[in-house]
């Protein structure tokens, strides 16, 4: 397939499922938009496939919209790195909307339609090739995030939406005042045209803090990282499934981005990122502990996952060590998206069934429902890093990329890993003998039992878990492909920018501080 006809069809992945929200939010057929809300994650899923194999053998591609010159347009660009953010994220929209559909949250009129319309935006934000469109994008994920949310119109619920909307309009004014900045400084807000731009130029600097801290927030990671627990466990389990997988990693993926092309991995952040990175984890680590229902004490796994992800941008100096340290965030990205949203949805599964997710209230689930406990088991496993699950590679890949002899942040790094884990370790242990262990139920009925159609979607996760870790070698190859099209920031430019831009300010020009 000839490049631009390749290139030609990413917009498709906005416009499809954009498209079809229209038509579900005007179409009385349930069965129908039931069926589309699974059908067009899956086909934005196979299109991911196809763009990773595509760019892994010819390089990244780009669309500008409208047939403008680079530089001026609407740009949108994929590589092997955000075709696997984009893949994973589509696994974890279908399995959520699968558990919706069996759960009758698709009762309600507009949850396709407002679904549909996230997956637009998370795709949206994966191949925006500049900051204002990933602006934009991310508002077009919030957007039906609020409606989500605040689905049942519980006091509750609603309670939790307003705080939602609140830190996340907060954040994107923040990001937006910071887009803007750049603009003012450089000229330009495509990232390729920002190439190290903020590697020693102070204004620059301020600017692009100003969208990394608001991603940042996005993300949930300390000390912005209180509103996630707080909100996400008050929507239902389909929901806080989708947004488990799709919200906080569109920021992973964007604060990679930006780290490595307009940062320029510039090593005079690393022990800033690192203090906040530890005490995130430790946090996340250990606040489950303290926590009264199943969903809250996973949202602070969610907590704790991030800084593990993101405190591998502290090892990126070095080209093997650069490459090593983002192919082990990466890998560490992808299982925990699968393994969180097996988790959530396995809980979700057994809320459904009795009707609360209070951990004091539901002893002895092990002795009448045993295969939905070993699917916690096996989600715990991977979640603190236990064979035979992604979970271990995981882990072992992100200690490995941190150690580095002869720099004592690799041993606070290492020991705080292994701190915040063994929190982790303790948190599912909590919620297994409250939950899980114990004596047998009384106040259910004997045969009230959690149903196959619920449970199926996170078996199908966890069963993706396995496969991670029987495949790891591949998966390697996968994320360490992804890991060096983050790093050829040359041939993303060229792809980007083409060969003759126009608007594009001189990088040099930037670095040395003129306009």
């Amino acid at each position: 397939m000839a490049a631009t006809t390749a290139s030609a069809l990413l917009p498709v992945f906005i416009a499809l499922p954009l498209i079809v929200s229209a038509i579900t939010a005007l179409s009385p057929a349930k069965k129908v938009n039931d069926a589309l809300s699974i059908l067009i994650p899956l086909v934005n899923l196979a299109g991911g496939i196809w763009l990773y194999a595509y760019t892994a053998e010819h390089g990244p591609i780009s669309h500008v919209l409208g047939k403008y010159q680079a530089g001026v347009g609407i740009s949108l660009a994929a590589d092997q790195f955000s075709a696997i953010m984009l893949v994973t994220t589509m696994i974890v929209a279908v399995t959520a909307n699968w558990f919706a559909i069996t759960a009758g949250e698709t009762q309600a009129r507009y949850y396709t339609p407002l679904t549909l319309v996230l997956i637009t935006g998370v795709s949206g934000a994966l191949l925006a090739a500049d900051l204002f469109n990933f602006f934009v994008m991310i508002e077009v994920m919030l957007m039906p995030s609020y409606g989500l949310i605040a689905m049942t119109g519980t006091r509750h619920r609603l309670l939790s939406a307003r705080t939602f909307v609140l830190v996340n309009l907060a954040a994107s004014t923040l990001l937006v005042i910071g887009v803007g900045y750049l603009y003012g400084v450089c000229g330009a807000v495509n990232i390729a045209a920002l190439r190290g731009a903020a590697a020693g130029n102070g204004p620059v600097t301020v600017a692009a803090g100003l969208v990394v801290i608001a991603i940042a927030a996005k993300a949930g990671v300390f000390p912005v990282h209180t509103w996630l627990p707080r909100t996400y466990p008050s929507t239902s389990a389909a929901v806080m499934g989708l947004f488990s997988g799709l919200h906080t990693k569109v920021a992973v993926y964007m604060l990679y981005r930006i780290w490595v092309v307009i940062f320029d991995m510039d090593a005079r952040w690393n022990t800033i990122i690192i203090v906040f990175m530890v005490i995130s984890m430790l946090i996340g680590g250990f606040a489950g502990l303290t926590e009264s229902t199943m969903r809250r004490v996973l949202a602070y796994q969610m907590v704790n996952g991030m800084p593990f992800i993101l405190i591998m941008l502290a090892f990126t100096q070095g080209g093997e060590n650069a490459r090593y340290a983002l192919a082990a965030g990466l890998l560490y990205t992808l299982h925990h998206m699968i393994t969180v949203g097996a988790l959530v949805l396995n809980v979700g599964a057994i809320e459904e069934t009795y009707g609360t997710g209070t951990l004091s209230k539901l002893p002895g689930i092990a002795r009448r429902a045993p295969l939905p406990s070993a699917v916690f088991v096996a989600g715990a496993l991977s979640l603190v890093g236990f064979p035979p699950f992604s979970g271990i590679f995981g882990k072992v890949t992100i200690v490995l990329a941190a150690a580095k002899p002869g720099d004592w942040r690799s041993w606070v790094v290492i020991t705080a890993i292994i701190v915040a884990s063994f929190g982790a370790l303790l948190s599912m242990m909590r919620m297994w003998k409250m939950v899980f262990w114990g004596r047998p139920m009384q106040h259910y009925p004997h045969a009230l039992n959690v149903q196959w159609k619920f449970l199926l979607p996170s078996l199908t996760l966890m069963l993706i878990s396995l496969a991670m870790f029987v495949f790891a070698g591949q998966l390697w190859d996968a994320t360490t492909g992804a890991a060096d099209a983050l790093l050829n920031v040359d041939a993303y430019s060229a792809a980007v920018l083409g060969a003759d831009p126009v608007g594009v300010p001189d990088t040099a020009s930037i670095q040395g501080g003129q306009r």
